[in-house]
């Protein structure tokens, strides 16, 4: 099946079983705006649960905090938003459609991509167990030409980012005769800047109102509040100051599902350091954030690190963490070098003192700032794709089930009475009762054992408990896994012990020490 076709059963199934739904559906929506329903608020908060314990429990000089979304707007000013926060778009003139000229870029070199990735694929099936793929890219006539193409489109798209040179962004897209996926032309207008940030008034009356904005990042809270946390926790160098919170983008080309939104929640820490170590920290946070994605199981072939071509106006290093989507590799954590630049400017703009005082050195300065960003909806949109699976059954059924991290699952165990008398639902209710206190555990009665547990594969419950008439007699039930569908028959005492552990945010922190 083709990836575009998964992906959209992947949207369908968001929807159909409570975790993604369209903003304002019932007003025909609203543009790349979604809510998260009572399934995927649960999967989100276990995301964030999961990022927040791995940074600040795991981490003896690392800090929380929960700034504003309002903030004064001398702080977008210096920080360069308010004068460099564009993106550059281009219209097709005949379906009228608004793109990033970048992101089609992008794309146009992702395609080279992929039809060297079809020619190893055909070259594999053709030798066999012969087959060197190391020999095969570096003799290949076809690869080669592709290649060339390839990597002189992405050094003339680099440089073109630099300025950035909008003309030259056009000219690329015509001259590698991109098109319009709508209308199928190449009818396209000039590339222009658009800001992203949303702005609104603050005041009680129309004179007396002050121009502010919805902010665009988190990271400009912990920025202008980094010297009251440093005091007040009396924080030594290297220390950082985690965040989860929301952030606004005026996004005009918003795609793919909640991959690129208008309204998005950010996980960002900013690990302070002393000026000239900043490079050495860099490499230790790539590492240490990549071991927090490859816990969760996905398998390291999905992963890569993508350096930035052009470097952002305040960083001195940059890299992305790619995930493989059904669209292809996609960003979802970015880590940046920041400099000393936010604090500078900040000190610069407020005309406030905000130097540390190292007891060591009896100095004081600004320090550099190493940050690591992970959008939690682009976390959640890749775990939700790698985890979604149609497998096809030995009795030539198909089951739906969501691989999910055990973890990071929104319901962990369910609950059945086998039939709804007896005293079977009064048994089971008596176990959910125990369990609930532990993690999240559901009762369910309608329907037939076989749809309960289809209907909670295809939300991700790792365990399913069955209660039947033996129970009443030995005390011990059914214990159906998601995965394998194994069904073992255990101990009612036994199940917090055999279930907790597995399902605790612990047993995912525990592979990062």
């Amino acid at each position: 099946m083709a990836q575009e076709d998964v992906f959209k059963k992947i949207v369908s199934h968001c929807k159909e079983y409570g975790f993604v739904f369209p903003s304002s559906e019932i007003y025909d929506g609203l543009g790349a705006v979604y809510d998260y329903g009572q399934n995927g608020v649960e999967l989100k908060n276990n995301i964030k649960q999961y990022w927040w314990q791995a940074m600040v429990l795991l981490h003896e000089n690392i800090v929380g905090i929960d700034s504003a979304i309002f903030m004064h707007p001398t702080i977008w000013k210096a920080s360069g938003h308010v004068d460099a926060f564009n993106d550059p778009l281009i219209d097709n003139r005949d379906s009228k459609k608004r793109y990033r000229a970048d992101v089609l870029i992008e794309d146009q070199i992702a395609k080279y991509d992929e039809k060297i990735e079809k020619e190893v694929a055909k070259a594999r099936k053709r030798f066999k167990e012969a087959f060197n793929e190391e020999q095969y890219l570096a003799t290949s006539p076809r690869v080669l030409e592709i290649k060339q193409k390839r990597d002189a489109l992405h050094e003339r798209y680099a440089a073109a980012m630099q300025g950035p040179d909008l003309e030259e962004l056009k000219q690329i897209i015509l001259d590698e005769e991109i098109v319009d996926p709508i209308s199928g032309t190449k009818n396209w207008t000039d590339v222009r800047q658009f800001n992203l940030m949303f702005s609104t008034e603050m005041g009680s009356t129309a004179d007396g109102a002050m121009k502010i904005y919805l902010r665009p990042e988190t990271a400009q809270g912990i920025f202008v509040n980094y010297l009251n946390v440093q005091k007040t926790g009396r924080m030594k160098l290297p220390f950082g100051i985690a965040q989860i919170g929301k952030a606004f983008r005026n996004e005009i080309v918003a795609r793919q599902f909640i991959f690129r939104m208008r309204e998005f929640e950010q996980m960002e820490m900013q690990f302070f350091v002393k000026p000239g170590t900043e490079l050495d920290w860099f490499p230790k946070w790539k590492e240490t954030r990549m071991k927090w994605h490859q816990a969760l199981g996905f398998g390291a072939e999905n992963y890569r690190f993508h350096d930035h071509d052009k470097l952002a106006h305040y960083a001195n290093a940059a890299t992305d963490i790619e995930f493989r989507m059904p669209f292809g590799f996609k960003e979802v954590e970015g880590i940046h070098s920041r400099t000393n630049f936010d604090l500078s400017q900040h000190e610069k703009y407020s005309g406030k003192q905000i130097k540390y005082f190292d007891p060591e050195t009896n100095e004081s300065y600004v320090p550099y700032v190493i940050e690591t960003s992970i959008g939690v909806d682009r976390m959640f949109l890749s775990i939700m794709c790698h985890s979604f699976q149609e497998e096809q059954l030995e009795n030539g059924e198909t089951r739906v089930v969501l691989r999910l991290p055990e973890a990071l699952a929104p319901v962990k165990c369910a609950v059945f009475p086998l039939v709804k008398k007896d005293g079977l639902p009064e048994k089971a209710r008596e176990i959910v009762n125990d369990l609930r206190f532990h993690f999240n555990t559901h009762y369910e009665e309608k329907d037939s054992i076989g749809k309960r547990y289809r209907r909670h594969d295809a939300i991700g419950t790792p365990f399913c408990v069955t209660v039947d008439h033996d129970t009443l007699e030995d005390n011990c039930v059914t214990l159906r896994f998601r995965d394998t569908m194994e069904q073992r028959r255990v101990p009612i005492a036994d199940l917090r012990s055999i279930i907790e552990d597995r399902v605790s945010i612990t047993s995912l922190l525990k592979k990062l020490v």
